[in-house]
Parts: structure tokens; sequence; C-alpha cells
């Protein structure tokens, strides 16, 4: 039961994202507007010209000026957002590394969109899965009610001392971008208050005095320069802790979050449903989630026991919780909205499969490669795949480990 009360409004996901953003105190933004995330910064540019948030707002040429901001306020010691999709995170993407390296604690929304050729706006997650191995937390919402809280909680996450890290948050373009939900909102003090005031890690600089790391004139510091072989390889380990540190972090922030709204979203890393005694198991990301959830309910109905893990960080990956869901389990599909081309299967599907290998009772592993360029994945294509689940289930045999569906071929 929520401790605060709050109000709902109709919002779609790219508003839900800039009204948190703006009740999180922001100091600076630096964007620039990209199908379907323009809306976000278009709103946010609202919000600072009625004086509604005290946030320097930096209109910029590129994605690449946008982020070389970000990272030089966040350095500073700003609280720094962002957003951004498609082709305009991968034009990021040199900045993405010094983000992650520089341990700038930026919050990045990122409205998941198609990769082009050929162009496309619409959604799947092959703009995000470029960037999994950047240093990024990647946190992922099924709808835009989760979109609002994980914006608010991401703050807290990037800025934690044992963290501090950048945060992206994923949600799918135009299925909740620009698709309009009831949104339940916080006041702006109770968000306020639960983001808090940035904290600043100490360190020792080149005279042995203890200050804050950011750059100051009054304490010089040299962030991000070069660093080659005696050191780099100590600094890449430093961030690979830290990854490790969010893991307790995330599912903290998001008890945090839930005692004050009352929502929840499984532990903060995945959210298993009706898992317990599942034979068969789908695992996603993002809205399709809820759509699984669906038939997997019509499959309960019918007594079958179905079930569905939802990946919701999916950097740092939850590994634990993975194993912990799915052992035991006869059959599963893991349904990748990207695809690793000549890599036998989706990045999710490389990552879950990995996790569960050294599992005695390991369950026969699927690949079901879905949805890109935005095709929809009814309820009937997703029930297809549980059926296909159960066959497995009975023979323990599989025709096809990797298969596109709902593809004309």
């Amino acid at each position: 039961m929520a401790k605060v009360e709050q109000k709902t409004i109709p919002l779609n996901g790219d508003n839900a994202v800039a009204l948190a953003a703006k009740q999180c105190d922001v100091d600076v933004v630096a964007a620039y507007p990209i199908t379907p995330q323009t809306i976000i910064v278009e709103k946010f540019s609202e919000y600072v010209a009625d004086g509604e948030v005290e946030t320097a707002f930096v209109c910029v040429e590129s994605e690449h000026t946008a982020m070389t901001c970000c990272i030089t306020a966040s350095a500073t010691g700003a609280r720094t957002f962002t957003a951004t999709a498609s082709a305009g995170l991968a034009l990021m993407h040199e900045m993405l590394g010094v983000a992650s390296g520089c341990r700038t604690p930026i919050v990045m929304s990122v409205v998941n969109r198609a990769m082009s050729a050929p162009i496309n706006i619409h959604c799947d997650h092959s703009d995000a899965m470029c960037e999994r191995d950047i240093g990024w937390i990647q946190i992922y919402a099924e709808n835009s009610q989760e979109a609002y809280d994980s914006i608010i909680q991401a703050f807290r996450i990037a800025e934690d001392l044992e963290v501090t890290l950048p945060t992206m948050v994923g949600l799918d373009g135009f299925v909740l971008s620009h698709t309009l939900e009831n949104v339940a909102v916080l006041p702006d003090e109770a968000v306020k208050q639960f983001v808090g005031i940035r904290q600043i890690p100490m360190v020792t600089n080149h005279e042995g005095k203890l200050v804050p790391f950011k750059l100051d004139p009054a304490n010089p510091l040299t962030i991000g320069p070069l660093d080659l072989q005696d050191y780099y390889f100590e600094h890449k380990r430093q961030q690979e802790e830290s990854m490790r540190k969010a893991l307790d972090v995330i599912k903290q922030v998001h008890d945090e979050y839930a005692e004050q709204s009352g929502r929840s979203y499984g532990n903060g890393l995945v959210e298993a449903y009706k898992l317990e005694d599942a034979e068969i198991a789908a695992v996603c990301m993002g809205s399709t989630a809820g759509t699984v959830k669906t038939v997997v309910d019509e499959l309960r109905a019918n007594g079958i026991k179905a079930g569905l893990l939802r990946i919701r960080a999916f950097r740092p990956l939850p590994v634990e919780d993975i194993v912990s869901n799915l052992s035991g389990k006869k059959a599963v599909a893991v349904m990748d909205r990207a695809c690793s081309f000549g890599g036998n299967g989706g990045p999710l599907f490389h990552e879950i499969r990995h996790a569960v290998y050294d599992l005695p009772d390991k369950p026969k592993l699927v690949n079901r490669i879905y949805g890109l360029g935005g095709r929809d994945i009814p309820p009937t294509m997703i029930d297809c795949i549980y059926k296909e689940l159960q066959k497995i289930a009975e023979t323990g045999e599989i025709e096809r480990t990797v298969q596109f569906v709902g593809l004309r071929e």
C-alpha cells in the first residue's frame, strides 16, 4: 500500500518520462530530437520555458554532442538527463564508453527503435542491444507507469556511491512512447525527497588531499586522461565491480520506491509471473510481457502450467535470479526483439543460455525472434510458442533452436 497520496493522469510513455525527469530536479538536459523520443525533450523544454524546473536545457546539433555535454555537466557534479533512440543512440556510441569510463551517472531514456537499413521508426531492441557491453546499466519497462517509476529510480541507482555508473531506461517505441495510459504520479516534493541531492565520491588528488570526484578549479583533477597498459585494465575491472554492486542497489532502490508508491516490479531485477510450479515458460523484456501474461492466464485456466520471466535489468545481468527461476523447468522459450546476425540467436537468448548452462536440471531452451521493426505479436502467436514448448516438454526433442516467428518465409 502506498505511503504517499498520488493522482492518476493520462500520459503516453514519453510524457511520463519527461514528467519523471522534471520531478527529479535535473540540473542539465542536453538532447537532440529523434522519433519516437522527440516528445520527451519537447515536453521537458516546455517545463523549462514555463519556469516549472530550474534546468539548463542545451539544444545541440547531434546526439554525439548531446552525450558529450551530458558527460561534461555530470563531471562537474550536475544531475544530468538525456533521451534518444535508434540511430541517435548509435551516434552516441563513442561517448557512451566515455560516460561509463569516467563514472558519470547520467540517466538516459532510450525509446527503443529499430536500426537502419532499411529505415524504420518502429520498435525493436536492436538499438540498445548494440550497447550492451558499453558499461551502462540497462532497465526495461513493460508499460508507461513503469517507465515513469524507473526514471525516478534510475537517478538513485546511477548516483549511488557504490555504483556511479550511467543508466539507461528503455521503453518500446510507439507501443509505449505514443500510447496513452493512466499513470499514477507522485507529488513533486515526494520525488525530490526520494532522489535526494546527488552525492559525490571522495578521491585523493595529486596533492594527496581528499576531494570530491568532480571538475572543480578549487580542487583540480583530471577525469578521463590517457590510460595505457599500466592502469587501464584496473579501471575496467572497477567498472565490473560497480556493476556487480548495482544488483543489490537496484533491488534496494526498487523496494524503497515500492514502499512510497505501492508499486513493485518483481524484485527490481526480474519479475516472475506464475513461475512457482510452471513446467514451461517464456522469457522476454519490455511491453511484450503484458501480452504474454494474458496468454499465461488463459493457459493456466486450461490447466497448463505456464509461466513468464520478465527481465527488467538486462545490465547488470541478474544471473542468480535467472537460474533460480528457470531451474527445473522442462522447456523455456527466450523471446528476442533483436537479432545477433550470424550469432545463432538473439542477444537475450545468449545471456539466458549461458546463465543456465551449468544447471544439472537445466530446461530445454529455444529462441524465438519476433517483432523486428515493430511487427505486432498477437496473443495467438505467443500461444503457438507455448504449444511448441508443451511438445518439447513431452518429447524432450527440439526441432529448431532458433526460429523467427511472425515472419513471411
